[in-house]
């Protein structure tokens, strides 16, 4: 008894300390987490760049192997957290956490795998996670809500905006025809998405009077396109805002499915039932 007591304490302490964000360790660890993340991103940017002196690759690769070790314990450390571990290891930072830290490991058994290495950046992706450690917990979650609620709407949008650049890439390819580069409809409608956003490659350009004047109405309404999408978010947050709606800003992930985002005032994953609190 006191054994499986000894050991649930150890699992719960190990849980708070790696999912949770309400306890010192458990920021300490975030904020450990976090600085080995931009480390890593750095050291994989520098490792990109020729030239260096060989000294300074070979500490790179020392540094990464180091780093690589300590996030090869950590997924270690979060499965063994969990009670149901499948719930973390294919979840999608489970799977982001697993698809980083394989690379060095397979490009030291076997070669020709050093080009997987450049996934290491998709540690990147993890600062997400992690961002629970900062005071601007409520405005990230608020901004959070605000996509989210946008998301019909902006979709909507962007489903215009592509009926508009297939008709108005039809209508180029009639105008300009391939002598001007216009040499399919696709390609007309990839010059359009192009013109529109204010990219401007300008691989391809009309050639004809009423192509250029057709052109040029394309790019004043591009200006007012790019705003819409920030427009609608804005509107949404500023909505918010303004009616007071509450944001919760619970950290508390479940022990036994990996379940987050619980209301304040949840004893208890609104998922499985388990003790939020392991009281």
């Amino acid at each position: 008894m006191t054994t499986n007591s000894s050991h649930r304490s150890f699992k719960n302490r190990l849980h708070d300390i790696i999912y949770e964000a309400d306890t010192p360790a458990g920021k300490l660890f975030d904020l450990v987490l976090l600085i080995l993340i931009i480390l890593s991103i750095i050291f994989v940017m520098l490792e990109s760049i020729k030239g260096l002196p060989d000294i300074a690759y070979e500490y790179l690769y020392y540094a990464e192997w180091l780093i690589t070790i300590f996030f090869t314990f950590e997924y270690i450390a979060r499965i063994i957290a969990i009670k149901k571990p499948f719930r973390y290891i294919f979840s999608f930072y489970g799977i982001i956490d697993l698809l980083s830290t394989l690379p060095l490991y397979l490009s030291f058994f076997l070669t020709g795998t050093s080009a997987l290495l450049t996934v290491r950046a998709l540690r990147l992706l993890r600062v997400f996670r992690i961002l629970k450690i900062s005071r601007y917990i409520g405005e990230s979650n608020r901004l959070a809500k605000a996509i989210k609620d946008s998301a019909a709407k902006i979709l909507v949008f962007l489903f215009a905006v592509l009926v508009l650049c297939i008709i108005m890439g039809t209508v180029m390819y009639l105008i300009e025809g391939e002598d001007s580069g216009f040499t399919s409809i696709p390609t007309s409608v990839y010059w359009c998405i192009v013109t529109m956003t204010t990219v401007g490659y300008g691989d391809i350009a009309p050639t004809t009077a009423l192509g250029q004047f057709i052109a040029a109405l394309i790019m004043i309404v591009g200006y007012g396109i790019i705003a819409v999408p920030t427009g609608i978010v804005s509107a949404e947050y500023a909505s918010d805002k303004k009616h007071g709606k509450k944001i919760d800003l619970n950290t508390q992930t479940c022990s036994n499915c990996n379940i987050s985002e619980h209301k304040d005032d949840a004893k208890f994953c609104y998922k499985c039932g388990e003790d939020l609190y392991n009281e």
